[in-house]
């Protein structure tokens, strides 16, 4: 446990370094003294084409938002809860509360009329569907490889220690996370007309 609060303490001083190089945003929040557990920034969608339920189809080099939950906020937060059913529900409530703010950064865009939707990767295999996601399989192999490598210290974190050691080789690969603009904006936004 000791450790486990080391390493975070030492990814808490280190966190505003990656959020400069990676360009994120925080999404504005009704309480601007409480910021979202979501940051996100814009991208190129890269992978191979998809179809969404909602008949969207992304392909290479769409516009996309990307999104990042803060790690480091929610290793924090949940470091002294024992379950890690409690610590996913925690985790749950923290992203569902931030996809209305989602809604509204990709509502108010200059580039909105370009947004296709959004792009998550995760290792997360249950509970992203309540919130509206859809998981396709990351297809290329090296990709899948070097996601999991830079994730694999978030899980391990993340986990209990004996549900570290019990799930280490169950554990799902990293998939793309994905939900349409439309399908943000009808479910989370306060603006419901077609795009």
């Amino acid at each position: 446990m000791r450790m486990r609060l080391y390493l975070i303490s030492i990814w808490t001083i280190l966190d505003p370094f990656y959020y400069a190089l990676t360009r994120l945003t925080y999404l504005d929040t009704e309480n601007p003294l409480k910021k979202s557990v979501l940051r996100v920034r814009l991208t190129k969608y890269k992978g191979r084409k998809v179809t969404l339920s909602d008949g969207t189809t992304l392909n290479k080099n769409d516009t996309m938002v990307k999104i990042h939950i803060h790690n480091v906020r929610v290793l924090r937060e949940i470091s002294f809860i024992k379950s890690d059913i409690k610590r996913a529900l925690y985790l749950y409530k923290l992203v569902k509360e931030a996809m209305p703010c989602l809604a509204a950064y990709i509502d108010k865009h200059e580039l909105q009329n370009e947004i296709k939707g959004i792009i998550g990767i995760t290792l997360i295999n249950k509970g992203y569907e309540r919130l509206g996601f859809e998981s396709v399989i990351i297809k290329s192999r090296i990709y899948r490889w070097f996601k999991l490598l830079s994730m694999y210290p978030i899980a391990f974190l993340s986990s209990t220690p004996e549900i570290s050691v019990r799930k280490k080789k169950h554990r799902m690969p990293p998939n793309y996370l994905f939900m349409s603009k439309q399908a943000l904006l009808k479910a989370y936004g306060t603006n419901t007309s077609p795009q």
